[in-house]
């Protein structure tokens, strides 16, 4: 059974963003002052939805191409693959997790464009301080089958953020960007 999870990149990403995400969905939580008793559980359970079954698949087909496209494995290619990602997988993900959380909370699509629209340039921009960094050295450093572990470990403290993001009232934001 480890063997074929070892083998499988696809399989380890999935597991690994189902405890991943829903984890740093609890710590936001915490920091917002909720403790066990008070935690939103199906808010938790979305985010390990979304995390196993939405970005790990997206960031394993994304490293996939990547690694067919450009498959040396030096720190030139590392910068390149780090900026075209921030060009296509960066917003393409953004927005992708403000649209479809905002729908898994039962929520209309005018009202999940509507948070996008919102929170996506705020959060594209904090990104882009923190992916192409991490990416480099994914691209650079880590072989292929550890690479969507790796950027899920490195995700832990970003989904932290996404989900603090996501958490603000979006009437509070648009009175920000006014």
């Amino acid at each position: 059974m480890v063997s074929k999870y070892v083998r499988h990149p696809l399989v380890r990403g999935m597991v690994t963003y189902a405890f991943l995400w829903p984890t740093a969905n609890l710590v936001q939580q915490t920091l917002e002052g909720k403790s066990f008793g008070t935690f939103d559980y199906r808010q938790c359970a979305r985010y390990a939805l979304y995390g196993s079954l939405y970005v790990a698949p997206t960031m394993y087909g994304w490293v996939r191409i990547t690694t067919i496209m450009w498959p040396q494995m030096n720190l030139r290619t590392a910068l390149l693959k780090a900026t075209i990602e921030q060009a296509t997988y960066g917003p393409f993900a953004g927005a992708s997790f403000l649209y479809f959380m905002t729908l898994l909370e039962g929520r209309s699509a005018s009202e999940a464009a509507r948070e996008v629209c919102l929170k996506f340039p705020q959060t594209y921009t904090v990104g882009l301080t923190v992916w192409p960094l991490v990416q480099t050295i994914n691209f650079a450093f880590v072989p292929e089958r550890n690479r969507v572990p790796f950027v899920a470990a490195c995700s832990f403290l970003w989904t932290v953020f996404l989900a603090s993001v996501k958490q603000k009232d979006p009437s509070t934001e648009e009175t920000h960007n006014q």
